[in-house]
């Protein structure tokens, strides 16, 4: 099963990741795209570490995805990335060729993996047009990235104020 779980910030998508990795009852390893940049991110990434159980493997990978995923992928392991627009900003930062390379690995990798994929990211196209122009690119960027991941994906669920609205699901 691939799925692809978004929702804006705070909007719970993240806590529903987690739960939907408990019950499916498979060896569960976390894949952290963040990097602890500044003192909040510090923060940040505590508190996500707090609120996972103990017995989860990490992984923590901000640019190679698709090769972290391939590298762990098993018929009885249930993969938890979060999130692809932390991954996508870092890739932002390193350059045009990495950034297509890198989408269009994750993109092609995901029907292949074994076992349960659960793929976090930020609903970030429902706001105002930005004002700057790299704000508008990562916009597009995290736009194109979603619609390519949910064809991919069997089931895609979107997660506003904690509640999640199942928008395709061919597990059935």
């Amino acid at each position: 099963m691939k799925e692809f779980i978004l929702g804006g910030a705070r909007s719970g998508k993240s806590a529903f990741a987690q739960q939907r990795a408990q019950a499916n009852g498979l060896r569960v390893i976390y894949l952290a795209t963040a990097e602890a940049d500044d003192a909040e991110m510090v923060v940040r990434i505590a508190r996500h570490r707090a609120e996972r159980p103990a017995d989860w493997g990490l992984v923590e990978e901000p640019l190679a995805l698709a090769a972290a995923l391939q590298a762990h992928a098993a018929p009885d392991c249930c993969l938890l990335v979060d999130c692809l627009t932390l991954w996508l900003s870092n890739l932002l930062a390193v350059g045009d060729e990495r950034l297509s390379a890198e989408i269009n690995a994750l993109v092609d990798i995901i029907p292949a993996l074994p076992g349960h994929l659960l793929l976090v990211s930020n609903e970030v196209g429902q706001g105002i047009v930005p004002a700057n122009p790299l704000a508008r690119r990562f916009r597009d960027e995290a736009g194109w990235l979603h619609q390519a991941v949910a064809r991919r994906c069997d089931r895609v669920t979107f997660v506003i104020a904690g509640l999640p609205l199942t928008l395709k699901d061919c597990s059935a």
